[in-house]
C-alpha cells in the first residue's frame, strides 16, 4: 500500500534498487498527484490499482494481513523549516492516521520518508509509535545528492520490520 503516495516517487525509488514489489493500492488526496499517478497506469509506468483519495477514512479493515509492505512520504508541512512547524497540532499532520491503519493492517515493513526538520520534531513519536507497536525500526537522513542529484535536499527515511506479522501469517 502506498499512503500519500504523491507522484510515486517511494515506488519508483523501490523499483530503481530493485525491490521487487507491486502496489495494490494507492492513497493521496492532491488531484494534480492522482492524474500524475493515473497518466503513469495508463502508459504503463505504474501498475494498474485503485486511488483512495482520503487517509482519514481509507478501509484498512479490507487489507488486515492481506499487506507486506506500507509505504509512504506523509505531509512534511508539519514539521519542516520552511513552515511554521506545528507538529501534531498542523491540520495536515497524518501520522496518527497512518499509525492506526498500521495497527490495523499489521504489515511485515513499514517505509516512509520526510524531510530533514523531522528529526527534531515528530520523529521521536513516529519511532516509538511503531516500537511500541512492536516493530524494530531505523532511520537516517540521506541526501540527494548521495544518489546522484546535483543538490542536496536531505530526507529521513524510515524503515521499520516486525516479526509477529510473520508469526501471524504462518
Amino acid at each position: 500500500l502506498s499512503f500519500c503516495s504523491g507522484y510515486g516517487g517511494i515506488e519508483r525509488g523501490l523499483d530503481l534498487v530493485g525491490v521487487k514489489h507491486r502496489v495494490i493500492a494507492y492513497v493521496e488526496i492532491e488531484a494534480y498527484a492522482i492524474a500524475n499517478l493515473v497518466a503513469k497506469m495508463e502508459s504503463g509506468e505504474l501498475d494498474p490499482a485503485p486511488i483512495y483519495t482520503d487517509l482519514k477514512t481509507f478501509p484498512s479493515e479490507v487489507f488486515r494481513d492481506r499487506i507486506d509492505l506500507i509505504t509512504g512520504g506523509y505531509p512534511c508541512q508539519p514539521f519542516s523549516g520552511a513552515g511554521k512547524r506545528l507538529g501534531e497540532d498542523d491540520p495536515r499532520h497524518l501520522w496518527p492516521h497512518i499509525r492506526k491503519h498500521i495497527q490495523t493492517i499489521r504489515p511485515i515493513q513499514c517505509f516512509f520518508e520526510n524531510v530533514e526538520g523531522h528529526i527534531s520534531l515528530g520523529l521521536s513519536t513516529v519511532i516509538s509509535d511503531l516500537e511500541e507497536d512492536n516493530y524494530s525500526t531505523a532511520w537516517g537522513i540521506f541526501s540527494a545528492f548521495e544518489v546522484g542529484a546535483n543538490h542536496q535536499r536531505k530526507r529521513v527515511f524510515i524503515l521499520s520490520n516486525t516479526l509477529c506479522a510473520r508469526q501471524l501469517r504462518r
